[in-house]
């Protein structure tokens, strides 16, 4: 990890009309720097704008305010630079594993022989070589997630998003995809932004913590988690650094509460 911001957002501000035709001021000034090679939670509780700002940050929503760069180049739209990856796995049913995954090039119209054996590589590193000719209906959830985020390696991209993947997991199964999701940002050292609302998740897979307040939502501070790459995943879990950093963001968010009622 460098200290060279990879991403950046600075004074973003989100306005909305809702449906009762009201304003709704999503983001307020939001600024962070997300270095090169970082793994960043994003943190904060249900409807304080991360979805939002991540989907800005991807380029997938514009701005009202302020601007976003990829190192020095403005974001004005998605971005070959960036995968995403939604809360559900978003996979096309009628297509098998394999397909799914290839989605991306499809929509480039890139040819398939040059990223077909990329894909079947991803799904043999993901534990998935063997379901490539199978149909979404019969992945469990996990399953299928693993596939998504294939998908969203497939391109090569220097940053991932990652909107609250394994949200819909049960607890076991979340825990496997989170590290299996820390085993690739290992091997891979790729920059990503990963949106929970789950304190526990944030400190067990991230570099840092960007903690955002209620909408409109904002950064109120960055955390350090004292972890880096070099960390294996179990000796994170089993640290008091851990136990530490875990009591500290909930401290944290309970002051917050306590504050606003």
């Amino acid at each position: 990890m460098t200290e060279r911001p990879a991403l950046r957002a600075e004074g973003v501000g989100k306005r909305f009309r809702s449906r009762a035709a009201r304003d709704v001021l999503a983001l307020k000034d939001v600024t962070l720097a997300v270095r090169e090679g970082e793994f960043l939670a994003l943190l904060g509780p249900s409807g304080c704008g991360k979805t939002t700002l991540l989907r800005i940050l991807a380029g997938l929503e514009s701005p009202s305010s302020g601007r976003v760069a990829i190192g020095d180049t403005p974001v004005d739209g998605p971005s070959e630079r960036v995968g995403f990856m939604f809360q559900s796995a978003v996979l096309l049913p009628w297509r098998p594993v394999l397909a799914n995954v290839l989605l991306p090039v499809e929509v480039r119209r890139l040819p398939e022989a040059g990223w077909r054996d990329r894909a079947l590589q991803l799904l043999a590193t993901t534990g998935l070589a063997e379901f490539a000719d199978a149909y979404p209906r019969e992945l469990s959830g996990g399953m299928r997630q693993r596939v998504a985020i294939c998908r969203a390696l497939l391109m090569d991209p220097e940053i991932l998003l990652m909107d609250e993947p394994f949200g819909a997991l049960d607890a076991m199964t979340r825990d496997v995809m989170n590290e299996e999701l820390y085993q690739i940002w290992r091997r891979s050292r790729k920059t990503i932004v990963f949106v929970t609302h789950d304190i526990s998740e944030a400190v067990r897979l991230a570099t840092r913590v960007a903690v955002m307040s209620p909408r409109p939502g904002r950064v109120d501070r960055f955390v350090e988690t004292g972890f880096t790459s070099d960390d294996a995943y179990a000796d994170r879990l089993g640290s008091v650094r851990y136990l530490e950093q875990v009591r500290e963001l909930r401290g944290l968010f309970l002051a917050g509460h306590r504050a606003a009622s």
